[in-house]
């Protein structure tokens, strides 16, 4: 039987084991935690000081456990199984292109409060299974350190040292990437200055990168980030520094000093809302300078009184690329340490030398299940410049290729809170290569099916 409808039998099952239980009520809880978040330091679960509120849930007693005056911890943990499953992996130019494997993680953590001193560690567990040809730093880790800092709180300003996830912004440029296996951690200080309304984080860290087994995650000798993020109520301001010293870009190999400033403006009038960024890069790389930019739109508007509560969202990126190979100027813009599964849970393409129109829609099919579907058309912004993956490595070379067509998108996803800590979700997606695929080798149709179960407190 072909791939393929082993694939949509799959999902098919997945579907409908999902959708018997769309008729179920939210949980009722009399009391409300906290919103669960993907980094968990930001979560404030000190109002649980009282035994009779503890006693509102069964994770009551984990998040805060009384250790003497003006002492306490929190704990918790994530367990996550994610099934992938591709035919035609990069078009089918991959080394493995019928891949289906397993990713398995843990990651319990502990916060301990102390007046005000704070410790946040977070260790990891992350394995693989059937990852083809052979997995990597990625897929699993074993058994490491993810998060682990000391932090001091001084009212207006709090210090923290050591190794912790970032979350900046909608995380185009600096991002947990939290889809993949193992999330990117940095190493290094962070200082958070509260000043009105205004948040600004000024940070001075280097990535951590993993290694496959255990205990030899390492800081990165190469790679270092800095600069400052202020986040307004609806205006974010930014300036970020970078260096590489192994950069490599098209067929060129070097150190690379990049300085970003950019701006975010994002709101919420009634049931519209919206997000437009843009940001640009200039610097030094192998000798020449550096000349890039980008801007990102997204603008929806929510319909809570129809069925379903549909909400539109209609998303235009434009990312720029480089225009002389020949000459000294960079002009790809470099999206740094953005988040996994970028423009969807199928994602082959990153945000570099591109432009796309990405519209969707979210369905609340129930209090407790909801759904998406979305598009998207993908181009190249130069035509002397190829199109890259995610953490910005070459996917294909511009070759002789005239053509800006990368080719279109189609996802469906599908999620059930089925109780307050564990979420089942799927998604079924393709993408159909256009005339710049075709010309540059290997132009099948990539399919994906993804299924995930993530157990969280």
């Amino acid at each position: 039987m072909p791939r393929l409808c082993s694939l949509a039998s799959l999902a098919a099952t997945a579907v409908g084991a999902l959708l018997p239980h769309t008729a179920l009520a939210a949980p009722k809880e009399a009391w409300e935690a906290p919103t669960l978040t993907i980094t968990r330091y930001d979560e404030d679960w000190s109002d649980l000081e009282s035994a009779e509120k503890r006693g509102h849930h069964w994770t009551g007693p984990f998040k805060n456990i009384p250790l003497g005056d003006d002492a306490w911890l929190s704990t918790g943990i994530e367990l996550r199984a994610r099934s992938e499953n591709y035919e035609n992996n990069l078009w089918g130019s991959a080394d493995a292109p019928n891949d289906s494997y397993v990713w398995l993680r843990a990651l319990p953590y502990a916060d301990l409060h102390v007046g005000k001193l704070r410790a946040f560690a977070q260790p990891i567990l992350a394995t693989s299974v059937s990852v083809a040809p052979s997995p990597g730093p990625v897929d699993g880790t074993g058994v490491d350190l993810l998060q682990g800092f000391v932090e001091a709180d001084f009212g207006p300003v709090t210090l923290r040292a050591g190794r912790q996830m970032l979350s900046l912004g909608t995380e185009r440029l600096v991002g947990t990437r939290y889809g993949p296996n193992v999330p990117l951690a940095f190493d290094g200080l962070r200082a958070n200055v509260t000043a009105g309304t205004a948040k600004v984080s000024l940070l001075a860290v280097r990535p951590v990168q993993p290694g496959k087994g255990s205990f030899d995650d390492r800081t990165s000798s190469q790679k270092a980030l800095w600069g400052a993020y202020a986040a307004m109520p609806e205006l974010d301001l930014y300036y970020l520094g970078y260096r590489n010293d192994a950069a490599r870009w098209g067929g060129t190999q070097g150190g690379e000093t990049r300085h970003t400033l950019g701006a975010r403006w994002h709101a919420k009038r009634g049931d519209w809302h919206w997000n437009v960024e843009g940001a640009y890069q200039f610097g030094r790389f192998a000798g020449g300078s550096i000349s890039a930019w980008t801007v990102g739109t997204e603008f929806g508007r929510a319909f809570p009184d129809l069925p379903l509560s549909p909400d539109l969202t209609l998303r235009a990126n434009v990312v720029s690329g480089d225009h002389n190979a020949a000459d000294t100027r960079l002009g790809t813009f470099n999206a740094l340490f953005p988040k996994g599964k970028y423009f969807g849970e199928l994602s082959p393409v990153g945000p570099y030398n591109i432009m796309n129109l990405h519209p969707a829609i979210g369905l609340q099919l129930a209090p407790t299940v909801s759904a998406g579907v979305a598009a998207a058309a993908y181009w190249r912004q130069s035509l002397d410049d190829g199109i890259y993956d995610i953490p910005g490595n070459l996917v294909r070379a511009a070759g002789d290729s005239r053509a800006r067509f990368i080719g279109k998108e189609v996802e469906a996803t599908l999620a059930w809170q089925a109780t307050a800590e564990l979420e089942l979700s799927m998604s079924v997606s393709a993408f159909a290569p256009g005339a710049f695929i075709r010309d540059t080798g290997s132009a099948r149709t990539i399919r994906m099916l993804g299924l995930e179960s993530n157990f969280r407190f």
